[in-house]
């Protein structure tokens, strides 16, 4: 039976992974190991994609037409319940947008989060007002009781990446912080904690001065790429800017490769980053006058 919608978890990814490489390994394409099992090929590619959740039966005639030593099958076997669980992020689907949902598995692993927005605040660095303030001007849309939905989930983002002890390395231009969202308070309330984030040990805040010449990422619409340490789960760009509550997700190939060549030459040429605690200081006092 598949599992009710809320998006793949960690564990998840690594089995339908471990399958996969199972598969290559017997060398049999989809097709032909979906007509030795008596499967449609669309079953076995949704399985491999972790779209449904993992049948125990299923899991076993696959284990057995792969030839699959006893340690691994039992290894396998002995994941699933784990792997079929919802993730911490099921009780808010809600308040995701559809391509978040798969995400949250890749965020749930993830060693380093790196982001980068042309004109706000990093979204994983906002503080709950300055987030409703957001959706506000650009999902007007939105209920106010959905925006405050939103923006406790955002908390709860923040709050498990810290726990899980993943570093936050966010890059943006100073004029990011000029822009003008919500009232006074929420401004000063928002630049007040990027100053206290900038001082953990877990978070990095580097600046692009609104004098500075242009860089790799100028003109970039915000985007995040996921850093995964897990060798099944590979690393994950995140670019949004399109229509609203949509994003462009790749997990493979050029992509990431050059997205992450930008991010390193934009924080090369960003301004050092033992210099933010005073730029941002800086920013504080001009939003108070």
């Amino acid at each position: 039976m598949a599992r009710e919608r809320s998006g793949r978890t960690a564990q998840h990814l690594v089995l339908v992974a471990r399958l996969r490489h199972l598969r290559e390994g017997a060398g049999l394409s989809v097709p032909q190991a979906a007509k030795l099992l008596g499967w449609h090929p669309s079953t076995l590619r949704r399985l491999e994609q972790a779209q449904t959740s993992l049948d125990v039966g299923q899991v076993s005639a696959l284990l057995g037409r792969y030839g699959a030593g006893a340690s691994e099958t039992d290894d396998i076997m002995g994941r699933l319940n784990a792997a079929n669980m919802p993730g911490w992020w099921h009780p808010w689907r809600d308040a995701m947008d559809p391509w978040l949902m798969d995400l949250m598995s890749v965020e749930s692993a993830a060693s380093v989060v790196r982001t980068w927005d042309p004109a706000l605040v990093p979204l994983l660095l906002r503080t709950p007002a300055y987030a409703m303030a957001v959706d506000a001007a650009l999902r007007p849309e939105l209920d106010p009781a959905v925006r405050r939905r939103r923006a406790d989930l955002l908390m709860m983002r923040q709050r498990r990446l810290r726990e899980q002890q993943t570093r936050v390395w966010a890059v943006l231009p100073v004029t990011a912080l000029r822009c003008r969202v919500g009232d006074g308070e929420v401004m000063r309330e928002q630049l007040a904690a990027l100053q206290e984030a900038a001082d953990r040990r877990d978070v990095m805040v580097q600046l692009h001065a609104g004098d500075a010449p242009p860089h790799p990422l100028t003109g970039v619409p915000a985007l995040s790429l996921y850093r995964v340490e897990i060798r099944e789960i590979a690393d994950h760009v995140v670019r949004e800017g399109g229509l609203p509550g949509t994003a462009e997700v790749w997990d493979s190939g050029p992509p990431v490769q050059e997205y992450q060549a930008m991010l390193d030459v934009s924080c090369v040429m960003a301004i050092r980053p033992d210099r933010t605690r005073e730029v941002l200081q800086d920013e504080y006092d001009r939003e108070r006058g």
